[in-house]
């Protein structure tokens, strides 16, 4: 799945998901767009001689629904075409290098080739420093971002991200959380495009030094020499001794030059133009050497690792919302929910209910993994000792309370700090409602039941995670519409 088909599948759930009450898209325009990409990706499938996939499928889908309401709204549909973030950034930054790299060199001064020139050395030791800060940043363990932050990352992946006025407030809500969620997806993307930008406008800088100082040699003659009120010759010919070494190295053409002669340049006398010529060469290849030639290359790879992500964009198809459409169609395979109950038995009853919510969220060939419930009070370490919490098959994590209990931070706490900090996929919580209704009867009015849901929502808030208030004796009194699915931390 590329970019573009990525973009679109993230904004067509993100505008399912924010259109709970079937506003925008009805539940005709939901079914008719997944016969018609059926039927799209079968054939898009025949003509490559594959068999129809999951991608095939998505991509199709959210194309025909993107179609679709972008008829209905104007102001969306030129929203979902248009391109997101700042793209002219990165062809603009190359070219102001290339302009400023020019400019340095002249403002300097126009009329001599300084061998201590602040310019060129200025070019040539920040490029070195950012070298030895790379080396030093590759070998640092555990290390997750770089030196740009994630608001300049968000600008640069969806702009200024502004909602269309004059949108359904569902199909507004919709779009808001998908700048959110595409800029948190995007973001090792967007960190390779600035990485190639970056290195690619530090070679157009120095390119531009190097361009300027041949240009300017052409009609000018150089007045070459050197001032310092610190350095004397002995110390100025051991520094350009070394700063020219691997461009004399490299290069054989390149003369070189003795004590006698740095001495005999001090105050800038005005020498022949093949002596202003040979310091021009020195500079540039110095300059060619170790500024343009490892920046191009970093810039290479910076732009290969970005075309890359670019065609298999990194998305996420095993979330319930696309696990649920790829059952529709019969691909992939069946979605697994493990629910680990915490002091909570379930009857036979609610056991079925369990399974036609993993129906609602997941697919209708999902099935239900039900893990003996963990004692009240027992060590989470000790209680869920049998249970394989790293295991791959499965597609979510759901730990299960009663409402009718009163969360606890020393149980229910440590309980959801232990399964969030080794479950990878992430933990969902379900708080089954049933019970307490069933001990205090429920009224349309009940404060009681209201209280105690803000409650569990509050106290899952301050673990990090979500509560998904669900009734398993009424499975359809709170179902889990397609897109919602399960409250999981990467979801929200």
């Amino acid at each position: 799945m590329n970019e573009q088909v990525a973009r679109n599948v993230v904004l067509v759930r993100a505008i399912e998901s924010a259109d709970a009450k079937h506003e925008v898209l009805s539940d005709d325009d939901r079914k008719y767009a997944s016969r018609s990409a059926k039927e799209l990706a079968a054939w898009q499938a025949a003509d490559g001689k594959t068999a129809v996939t999951q991608h095939h499928f998505l991509q199709q889908r959210s194309e025909q629904i993107l179609k679709r309401l972008g008829e209905r709204s104007p102001a969306f549909g030129a929203f979902a075409t248009r391109r997101l973030g700042l793209g002219g950034l990165w062809l603009a930054l190359p070219f102001l290098a290339l302009m400023g790299g020019a400019a340095i060199d002249r403002i300097a001064d126009p009329h001599r080739v300084d061998l201590l020139s602040a310019p060129f050395l200025l070019i040539i030791g920040w490029n070195l420093l950012v070298y030895l800060f790379m080396a030093v940043w590759a070998l640092i363990p555990g290390k997750r971002h770089g030196w740009a932050g994630p608001n300049l990352l968000r600008r640069l992946s969806v702009g200024k991200a502004a909602v269309p006025r004059k949108l359904p407030a569902p199909m507004a809500d919709g779009l808001a959380a998908f700048m959110a969620e595409w800029a948190a997806l995007s973001e090792p993307l967007t960190r390779a495009r600035l990485s190639r930008t970056i290195h690619l406008s530090a070679a157009c800088f120095a390119l531009g030094a190097i361009a300027s100082l041949y240009a300017r040699g052409l009609l000018t003659q150089y007045v070459v020499g050197w001032e310092s009120t610190f350095l004397d010759a002995r110390e100025v010919h051991t520094l350009l001794s070394w700063l020219f070494v691997p461009a004399m190295s490299v290069f054989h053409f390149l003369q070189g030059f003795s004590l006698a002669e740095i001495e005999q340049l001090r105050f800038g006398r005005t020498v022949s133009a093949a002596t202003g010529a040979r310091w021009v060469h020195l500079y540039g290849a110095t300059l060619l050497l170790l500024v343009v030639l490892p920046r191009l290359l970093l810039a290479g790879l910076a732009a290969w690792r970005a075309r890359r992500l670019a065609r298999h964009f990194a998305l996420d198809l095993d979330q319930p919302y696309y696990r649920k459409l790829a059952d529709s169609i019969g691909a992939g395979t069946p979605a697994l929910l493990r629910v680990l109950p915490y002091s909570y038995t379930l009857d036979e009853a609610r056991d079925r209910g369990l399974w036609a919510l993993a129906a609602s969220a997941l697919g209708a060939q999902a099935r239900v993994q039900l893990r003996p419930a963990a004692p009240y009070g027992v060590d989470p370490k000790e209680g869920l000792r049998d249970t394989a919490l790293d295991d791959a098959g499965v597609t979510v994590t759901a730990a299960l309370f009663s409402l009718a209990a009163t969360p606890e931070k020393e149980n229910h706490g440590a309980f959801l700090d232990y399964l969030s900090k080794h479950v990878r996929r992430g933990v969902a919580v379900l708080v089954d409602e049933s019970p307490l209704v069933e001990r205090i009867g429920e009224q349309p009015d009940d404060a009681r039941l209201a209280e105690r849901i803000a409650l569990w929502r509050q106290f899952c808030s301050f673990h990090g995670t979500s509560a998904t208030v669900v009734n398993l004796a009424r499975p359809d009194k709170y179902p889990l519409e397609l897109g919602a699915g399960l409250a999981l931390p990467e979801l929200r």
